[in-house]
């Protein structure tokens, strides 16, 4: 098996790589290692102070919300935590210095991330009916590299009227995504075949070419997106190529003008895998990751038959 990102990616948290010599039952095993197995920061736990307070206007104010405390608690375990897997960070289970704590005690600056926020509703000489909190108004306790990245501050948590408070400590742990979904750092993960676009009839070709279509990078679907050889080698082109027959497909009313004009087919043993993360995590890191956790757990498993037998 051979992986290359393709050119011009990762764009943004989005990323396409090229797998050859390989089928679809291990590209598939990648795919499912990116889901379930690459490791990532979440919060799981919530502490919430409850009760009457007063707030620096000398306002009388309450810890009531709008939503419960456990649907608080599953939007801040949503919440993209930065994570940074080179640096040593353990799991909870794991841990040198809570490996023989008790699971409710167990929190360490090597296993812990530990947030914080205090937040007020308008004072009530306000003209304001509510303040809207956000994941940028929560604060970390520990290092600063894991304070909310910018992209995700404005993700929105929960409404405060006049009267009421929010405050709170959540701890944030490693964790997998087979566990929960708030520990898996990727979305929209799916493979496809590669396909090799060839030019057979310039005339019928015609059909799609006069809808004025454009590949996602603004470059005509014309005849001139195909080489000397007639053919497409651009891999994003051949992908939004194929998009673009489907305006000339069966019920559109053009297949029969547009019948043999250019012929799609597979590439053997190659494949294109697409996916983005949260932003928790870059692609790269993610995808070498899967590899590490897909390569550990045949080692594993190859120790196991071994001893087995």
């Amino acid at each position: 098996m051979d992986a290359k990102v393709v050119d011009g990616w990762p764009q943004g948290n989005e990323i396409r790589i090229l797998i050859t010599d390989t089928d679809s039952a291990q590209v598939n095993s990648i795919r499912r290692a990116l889901i379930a197995d690459v490791p990532k920061l979440a919060i799981t736990r919530v502490d919430f102070n409850q009760g009457v307070n007063e707030n620096s206007k000398g306002d009388i104010v309450e810890s009531v919300n709008v939503l419960p405390d456990e649907v608080l608690a599953h939007r801040l375990a949503m919440i993209p935590i930065p994570t940074y897997l080179d640096e040593g960070f353990a799991f909870p289970d794991e841990c040198e210095t809570c490996i023989k704590v008790v699971e409710a005690d167990r929190g360490c600056p090597n296993c812990q991330v530990l947030y914080t926020l205090s937040a007020y509703g308008p004072s009530t000489d306000s003209d304001e009916k509510y303040r809207t909190i956000y994941a940028g108004d929560i604060t970390t306790i520990s290092d600063p590299m894991f304070e909310i990245l910018e992209e995700h501050r404005r993700i929105p948590i929960t409404i405060l009227s006049k009267g009421q408070y929010l405050e709170f400590y959540a701890f944030a742990v490693l964790g997998r995504g087979r566990d929960h979904a708030k520990w898996s750092p990727v979305a929209a993960v799916g493979f496809r075949p590669l396909k090799e676009a060839t030019l057979k009839n310039a005339k019928n070709a015609e059909t799609l070419f006069a809808l004025n279509l454009t590949t996602a990078d603004g470059t005509k679907i014309d005849k001139n997106l195909f080489g000397s050889d007639k053919k497409v080698s651009n891999i994003d082109h051949i992908i939004d190529l194929e998009k673009a027959m489907h305006q000339v497909g069966p019920g559109t009313g053009r297949e029969n003008d547009f019948s043999d004009a250019i012929e799609l087919s597979d590439v053997e043993g190659s494949y294109i895998l697409s996916f983005e993360t949260d932003g928790s995590i870059d692609p790269v890191t993610a995808f070498n990751q899967a590899m590490v956790e897909l390569n550990a757990r045949f080692d594993n498993l190859g120790k196991e038959i071994a001893d087995a037998f």
